[in-house]
């Protein structure tokens, strides 16, 4: 059919004898934006890598405008027309915006480099975008919002007709996923069509026009937006009903086991707070309000130019992270990848680091011991891995997450500081996660939340304290907290 740009039959891909993807057929029409949607390890990542060329078929055919489609490598993708922004991104950070735009494709004149030419197209190309951005800047030195536009920009400059995005908005603000909507509509209006991934939902519900739903390496359906609902995505992608996401709150009045007093570096401004055992205190504030710096203060990762951290009413001296494991405190990363996991190693080498010490003795680590722990907890999070030794690379996002989060599970740490700890995850595994967080408060443990995810964050938290530009501007309990009110707060 000459509507239909891309079209999957049959597609399988098979890792040591398990279908990740198993005989999905699927049409995507020319022009439209179509959603993809699946609880974490449903097969979407892979889905992309057999289309972007990242990874072979096992079997099946995937053929693009009428062509049967074979690409050996996500470059020889992009020259027949299809590309693909992924939430890590794929930048060369140590270059310019316009030389990443051009890219094996630069522009020369009289066998030289043509830069001004590029750098001029680049401009066009992101101000058409609705960016304005200095194109001669390194991308290393960029928000992620501009990371994306220079993505985004180079996907145009290759003239690809197909644009495929992987969570796209999980490293952005409000504001900037507002921006990257109106890019989307504006791909959409210039003819490229857009395959848009993403575990929030309505975002999915506001910007598609189609919805296919994965679960389980499986198509189960796709539907068109106007004629669905969030509960009924929910529903398919997880196979059953999930009315309440957020566990009740049972409020703590046990005895203070964490308080800071005047923490300061030169992003963090004398913050005081404590929190109780069996309390789950959230952390509110735009990006940048200085959330992130506090924890990694109080973790020992930065170091504080004042202040003191006490730990059941002793005063403790974290100068590093193994001091702060030391002293019972244990830190979930906002970036999982770069500070929560080392990618290259199993998910047992990762999950026993912290605890390796609690299972040796006379220089031996018991193994037997330290797999059934560790198994025990990879169980209670759901995550889908062939084994234990499964490489963390390997994994789709949320169950990298679920290993960061198993290893301090594992750790039994009695404060637990979780940043952003269910970015990238879907629904379903949410729900699970919000119960565990609940549980641990209920065995005593003290936990801080931070999440730029205002629901996530009043629906869990007993107490939120809000931040702004370094400095801690009110808290908010009880049927104090809003969204309005946190808002505020954020502001001043």
């Amino acid at each position: 059919m000459s509507d239909i740009i891309l079209s999957m039959r049959n597609v399988t891909k098979e890792y040591y004898g398990i279908k990740a993807i198993d005989s999905i057929s699927l049409d995507i029409v020319r022009g439209e934006i179509h959603g993809i949607v699946g609880e974490n390890g449903a097969g979407k990542s892979t889905l992309i890598k057999t289309v972007s060329g990242a990874i072979s078929l096992t079997d099946g055919e995937i053929y693009f405008e009428n062509e049967l489609l074979k690409p050996e490598s996500p470059v020889d993708a992009i020259k027949k027309g299809i590309s693909v922004v992924y939430q890590e991104f794929n930048l060369l950070p140590n270059m310019a915006v316009y030389e990443n735009v051009f890219f094996g494709m630069e522009i020369k004149k009289n066998g030289f480099l043509d830069r001004q030419a590029m750098r001029e197209k680049s401009k066009l190309i992101l101000e058409e975008l609705g960016f304005d951005i200095d194109v001669n800047s390194k991308v290393k030195n960029l928000s992620p919002a501009y990371w994306q536009a220079t993505e985004i920009a180079k996907s145009i400059n290759h003239e690809v007709k197909l644009i495929i995005m992987d969570e796209p908005s999980a490293p952005l603000t409000e504001k900037e996923v507002d921006q990257l909507f109106n890019v989307v509509r504006k791909l959409n209006d210039n003819g490229i069509t857009v395959i848009y991934i993403s575990h929030k939902l309505n975002e999915i519900m506001e910007l598609t026009d189609r919805i296919s739903i994965l679960r389980e390496g499986n198509l189960i359906k796709t539907v068109e937006t106007k004629n669905t609902t969030e509960q009924e995505l929910i529903k398919n992608m997880v196979g059953r009903e999930i009315n309440e996401i957020y566990p009740d709150k049972e409020y703590s009045d046990q005895e203070v086991i964490l308080r800071c007093e005047g923490l300061t570096s030169d992003k963090v401004h004398n913050v005081s707070f404590e929190v109780r055992k069996g309390e789950i205190v959230g952390f509110g504030g735009l990006v940048g309000a200085g959330r992130t710096e506090t924890m990694r203060l109080l973790f020992g990762a930065d170091n504080k130019t004042s202040g003191k951290i006490f730990v059941d009413d002793q005063e403790v001296n974290i100068k590093c992270p193994v001091e702060a494991i030391k002293n019972g405190i244990g830190l979930i990363p906002e970036d999982r990848k770069n500070q929560g996991l080392i990618l290259n190693k199993s998910i047992y080498l990762n999950s026993l680091l912290p605890s390796l010490y609690d299972y040796t003795k006379y220089m031996f680590i018991d193994f037997k011991k330290s797999r059934e722990d560790i198994k025990e907890y990879t169980d209670i999070l759901k995550l889908k891995a062939l084994n234990l030794e499964q490489i963390c690379l390997n994994l789709s996002g949320g169950n990298q997450q679920k290993v960061v989060i198993t290893k301090w599970l594992l750790k039994n740490c009695k404060i637990l500081i979780l940043d952003e700890p269910t970015r990238g995850i879907d629904v379903g595994t949410k729900q699970e996660i919000y119960q565990l967080i609940k549980d641990l408060a209920l065995e005593g443990k003290a936990i801080i939340i931070i999440s730029s995810e205002m629901p996530e964050l009043i629906g869990l938290s007993h107490r939120i304290l809000v931040m702004h530009e370094g400095n801690l501007t009110g808290e908010l309990k009880g049927e104090q907290i809003t969204q309005e009110a946190i808002m505020t707060l954020a502001a001043l």
